[in-house]
């Protein structure tokens, strides 16, 4: 179960040093200590002391061979066991089923999660024309590599990467403009949608104490091109995309019911996890059936709901991974959930883009706010899911500050979702085909540079090609281009007919 949850901010101050900010693995240790004082201050010192393994979901804003030997020296502490995440925003959700698994079945009895990022403080001393130098640890040559929780694999096929889906800004954008076409949309419409429900995760970040930025914004104001939010890639302004320009950590602690009563947490304190699952989609882009549904998000809160004896009308709380608008819609289209019912908001910290989005480690923070929320509400559940890479790791937890109708197990659906559809890729196609989606990404002055687009061909595989054409990329923004014909060259470039 988990017994304490830690979260640290360090926001921007003008004030300050860049070279007195914590780095990440400081953050990490702080965050541990703040979930130590959650569990009552003695009794979480004392697991602290007695963790068998430190498990670190991977920082990006730094590299260290072996961050969980740089935590455990901060806090004093010796764990038998290191262990560092593959990447992938599903981690912290995975790693926690995982570990409430292991301890379920008596492989471990105290385990503690921890990771951070303080990539404002990175990308502003690159920025500062003193050019500070962080002297941020390094670990020597020969350092003992720790174990790896998941598999580190490629997002993209090569053909992928050439056409320029290189980062989750480029990609995320083709599944909310496929959303938008399968549903019937027009662009306004659409665009004024998201808008609103990105204006509610705002309002829940206002009032949440851990999140990075606490303005509440209007639609007008997210949706609106503007200084300070220009267009990144159509259709989402700056706005809607998860801010990774932050410096925050977050940190659980797990142990047995016995641990926790032997070490004398309170037990009003304790939250139970009820039921676990993860499964991937296929992995690239080019196989997938379509790109406006994900068949293992579908799997995955399915089989969660299953496993725990569950309805969805049984969960009190929701946190869906909200790193883009189209990632939040396509959950609740699965669970059969309404995204405007003010009566169950579908995120409990204000998301990625509000609350903030430090790399890997967004869903530890969900799942520390989330416990808040159960403890204060006896016998409630919460939902939390996490998602890696494009759309491709999913991961689902339900909660609960009372122990569930079943025994906790974590499952996986992953024949069920090999067994569905793959497209063949058409990586040698060149002749007529159709949009079936698309992006057009802006440069740093906000102006269309480079669109992107998913192509069928006859024979229904999917290609890859690009528009530079400035009226084309233009035309893309205000006239649906989903279902438009289109010719693609050898070198990938498209003329939209």
């Amino acid at each position: 179960m988990l017994a304490g949850a830690g979260q640290v901010l360090e926001p921007p101050d003008p004030d300050g040093e860049l070279t007195e900010r914590a780095e990440p693995v400081g953050l990490m240790a702080r965050a541990l200590e703040e979930a130590a004082r959650d569990c009552g201050g003695a009794p979480g010192r004392q697991l602290l002391e007695r963790a068998q393994s430190l498990r670190i979901m991977v920082p990006l804003s730094w590299s260290y061979i072996d961050p969980a030997a740089l935590v455990a020296e901060r806090l004093g502490i010796v764990p038998a066991e290191h262990a560092l995440t593959a990447i992938g925003g599903n981690g912290p959700q995975t790693v926690a089923a995982a570990t409430a698994a292991e301890i379920a079945d008596g492989k471990l009895d105290v385990a503690l999660l921890a990771g951070a990022e303080c990539t404002w403080t990175r990308l502003a001393a690159r920025r500062d024309p003193a050019r500070p130098v962080l002297s941020w640890t390094t670990q020597p040559a020969g350092t003992p590599v720790p174990r790896l929780l998941g598999t580190e694999r490629a997002p993209v096929t090569d053909t992928e990467l050439a056409r320029g889906l290189d980062r989750p800004r480029n990609v995320f954008p083709l599944f909310e403009n496929a959303l938008r076409a399968a549903w019937g949309e027009s662009i306004d419409d659409h665009q004024a949608r998201l808008a609103q429900l990105w204006a509610r995760f705002s309002e829940v970040a206002a009032s949440n104490p851990h999140a990075w930025s606490r303005a509440a914004y209007t639609p007008d104001e997210i949706q609106t091109i503007a200084p300070g939010n220009r267009m990144i890639a159509f259709p989402y302004p700056k706005r809607m995309n998860a801010n990774d320009r932050v410096d925050m950590g977050a940190a659980l602690i797990l142990c047995s019911l016995e641990a926790a009563r032997r070490a004398g947490v309170a037990e009003e304190n304790l939250v139970f996890p009820v039921a676990a699952a993860d499964a991937n989609d296929h992995w690239f882009l080019s196989h997938r059936r379509d790109l406006h549904s994900s068949p293992a998000l579908e799997a995955t809160t399915s089989a969660v709901l299953e496993t725990a004896a569950l309805g969805v009308d049984d969960v009190d709380h929701l946190d869906l991974y909200s790193c883009f608008p189209c990632a939040v819609q396509l959950a609740a289209a699965v669970l059969g959930i309404a995204v405007d019912d003010p009566g169950r908001p579908l995120t409990v910290t204000g998301g990625l883009g509000f609350a903030g989005g430090p790399g890997n480690n967004y869903v530890t923070h969900s799942l520390a706010t989330m416990a808040g929320l159960l403890r204060g509400q006896p016998g409630s559940v919460g939902l939390v899911t996490g998602l890696g890479w494009y759309v491709t790791k999913h991961s689902a937890g339900l909660w609960s500050s009372a122990p569930g109708r079943t025994p906790f197990r974590h499952v996986s659906p992953q024949s069920q979702v090999d067994a569905t559809e793959q497209r063949m890729p058409a990586t040698d196609a060149e002749g007529d085909t159709t949009v079936e989606t698309y992006t057009v990404v802006h440069d740093r002055a906000g102006e269309p540079s480079l669109g992107i687009l998913a192509l069928l061909d006859d024979e229904g595989r999917r290609a890859w090609g690009n528009v530079t054409d400035p009226d084309a990329l233009c035309e893309l923004e205000t006239r649906e281009g989903c279902g438009r014909p289109a010719k693609l060259h050898a070198d990938g470039r498209v003329d939209l007919r």
